[in-house]
């Protein structure tokens, strides 16, 4: 095999490869939407949210589903803080110990929480990404007349 050929098998394989990322990461660029603003937006409420939902049939009952599963994740982060550190605290009692054993607990019990929630609220079937940019541009669109 030549130079040329090898530089061409190369060009070729990163070529791939590059694709190959930009379609596993190409769901960042719906954050660029939220977090690449100028101005960021004001602040909303749980009534804005009600709005929101009472207004767009389609993705409301989606965020409302989304803000739910969250709720449980949290949930789930609590317990699992707790759970954890309680029984390092129990069997070590050693403080260092049971700080790490408090936050592995919260991820491994958010983790768990969002699994348990996006099998019992069937999140699957939807992207909930999509009904959070629909909820951030219907709040842009509310509030473009204020200051």
């Amino acid at each position: 095999m030549g130079e040329e050929d090898s530089r061409s098998y190369l060009a070729s394989y990163w070529s791939s490869y590059k694709a190959y990322w930009i379609e596993r990461f190409k769901n960042l660029d719906k954050y660029k939407q939220i977090y690449s603003r100028d101005k960021p937006l004001p602040k909303w409420t749980e009534a804005d949210v009600e709005e929101f939902v009472q207004s767009d049939p389609v993705y409301g009952p989606q965020l409302q589903l989304t803000r739910e599963a969250a709720k449980i994740s949290a949930a789930g982060s609590l317990v699992g803080a707790v759970s954890t550190a309680g029984v390092a605290m129990k069997y070590s009692k050693n403080g260092l110990g049971t700080l790490l054993s408090f936050g592995a607990g919260a991820a491994f019990g958010w983790v768990f929480g969002k699994e348990v929630a996006n099998h019992t609220l069937q999140l699957y079937k939807f992207d909930t990404m999509d009904a959070q940019i629909k909820f951030f541009n219907w709040w842009e669109k509310k509030t473009e007349g204020r200051s």
